[in-house]
């Protein structure tokens, strides 16, 4: 049951409400700009959510990546920054948070994720070689790409289905896993690549026993398995929801054993660590160590600061200690399920279970008019825009990009809108407006037009890319 139900038995029960493990004590203002004024604001943006102004928004839902509030101590720990060059206190105090929470033993800091990606990427693929995920991530698999790795997509077929109601639908398939170690060979896999939670299948959690399981197949076969550790927390959050053994497990050591059966992680601290800024590398092996502490050099900065200000690691490794807290990590995922409930309640079509991290739309369905070549989702962020000055972002076939073979697109099963939920940021007010915008639109969905792309980027193009209408 979602924390914001009310518990009855037997007879009605005194209401028993759940509320944020904190308070505010500053504010940021919000404006809303008119009809008119968002029309030509998004006409300008080319129908891309990614090119509006933050000053034209009104509920900013694009991403989570470092658009959370930090706490007091986060801001505390910033005015205690060792701005050293070298062997900066900091860094110190992150990589023993690292350990701590996570428990890995080697720490890399980079400036975010995708800096990180970059290096393992870099280090551990050779030219052809062919690396297993469940589901791809769009940054992760551009740098495994440019890497010269093949990635192949091992997830469980139920991620690719929006309503069916697995539990773990971010599971690798161990068939699937074994069938591509049998036809390429275990020495052309770079390694296994796992994420908690899977982004682009909902924010959807791997079990504990799939990755023991994954462990075991990548043992036997001397592959190395590595984590996209990005929202790891809320992943550790659904195992001890509905992973039988663990409800009286605090999250904390439930994200150290799921870690403990991996290689290595790379991490976006922007999400679950409650940074504006920053991301890390941790490996176990000293080797490996040795290899990325070499390359961070050159495309970072020095292994003691990878890119990040002595203050911005200070304010990571406070980061990590509050967002383990499990009253911290429940009122995160309740707000998400409370936007979600509502949308399910009024029969809209989501991405269920509910997942971590963000509420996906189920483009498809919401308009079954449109081609996937049309960009439903694109077209779905845009009318939201339209209707209410909120802003949130297309998961579908722009998303995809082109198969780097043929060219051609690449057509992904799911046609998903991601609204994604800042951590600490908005208020479940603010979910009532986004949830009744929503609704707006789906009731006004029959006379929605699709868009045509315009232009489009060489890589990672739906951050850049533009649309225009179809039909003018």
């Amino acid at each position: 049951m979602s924390p914001h139900q009310i518990q009855t038995a037997g007879q009605q029960s005194s209401r028993r409400s759940w509320a944020e493990p904190w308070k505010i004590k500053m504010v940021e203002p919000l404006r809303m700009i008119g009809r008119a004024e968002r029309e030509r604001a998004l006409s300008d943006a080319g129908f891309n959510t990614f090119l509006l102004r933050s000053d034209d928004v009104y509920i900013d839902l694009l991403t989570d990546s470092g658009t959370g509030a930090m706490s007091d101590r986060q801001w505390a720990g910033m005015m205690l920054g060792d701005e050293s060059y070298a062997g900066s206190r900091n860094f110190y105090h992150l990589e023993a948070a690292i350990q701590e929470y996570y428990g890995y033993r080697h720490i890399v800091p980079t400036h975010q994720g995708r800096g990180a990606e970059h290096l393992i990427s870099q280090v551990a693929i050779t030219e052809g070689q062919h690396v297993p995920g469940n589901m791809y991530f769009t940054t992760t698999r551009v740098h495994q790409e440019l890497a010269g790795g093949v990635f192949v997509d091992v997830i469980i077929d139920e991620a690719h289905d929006p309503e069916h109601l697995h539990p773990f639908k971010g599971n690798i398939d161990l068939a699937k896993l074994e069938a591509l170690i049998e036809r390429v060979g275990a020495d052309n896999i770079a390694y296994v690549s796992v994420a908690g939670t899977v982004n682009m299948a909902g924010g959807q959690p791997v079990s504990m026993a799939n990755i023991k399981d994954v462990r075991a197949l990548c043992t036997l076969h001397g592959i190395r398995l590595f984590l996209d550790a990005t929202r790891m927390v809320e992943n550790a959050f659904f195992i001890q929801e509905r992973e039988p053994g663990y409800a009286d497990t605090p999250i904390a050591a439930i994200l150290k054993e799921f870690c403990s059966h991996t290689d290595g992680a790379w991490m976006s601290a922007k999400k679950d660590n409650l940074a504006n800024i920053g991301g890390w590398l941790a490996v176990n092996d000293e080797g490996l160590y040795e290899e990325l502490r070499n390359l961070v050099v050159v495309y970072e900065g020095l292994h003691t600061y990878g890119g990040l200000a002595g203050r911005d690691m200070e304010a990571l490794a406070i980061g990590i200690t509050e967002c383990v807290q499990d009253d911290y990590v429940r009122s995160r995922i309740g707000q998400v399920r409370y936007l979600g409930d509502l949308l399910v309640d009024w029969g809209i079509p989501i991405v269920l279970p509910i997942g971590g991290h963000a509420i996906f739309l189920d483009a498809r369905r919401f308009y079954p008019h449109l081609a996937q070549d049309h960009f439903p989702a694109q077209t779905l962020a845009a009318e939201l825009y339209l209707d209410s000055g909120i802003r949130s972002m297309e998961r579908g076939i722009a998303s995809a990009g082109r198969d780097p073979v043929t060219g051609e697109h690449q057509y992904p099963k799911l046609e998903l809108t991601r609204l994604t939920i800042p951590r600490r940021v908005y208020t479940q007010a603010h979910m009532d407006v986004t949830a009744e915008s929503i609704k707006a639109v789906f009731d006004g969905r029959g006379e929605v037009r699709g868009l045509r792309m315009v232009h489009e980027p060489k890589y990672l193009r739906f951050f850049q890319c533009r649309f225009e209408r179809l039909g003018g």
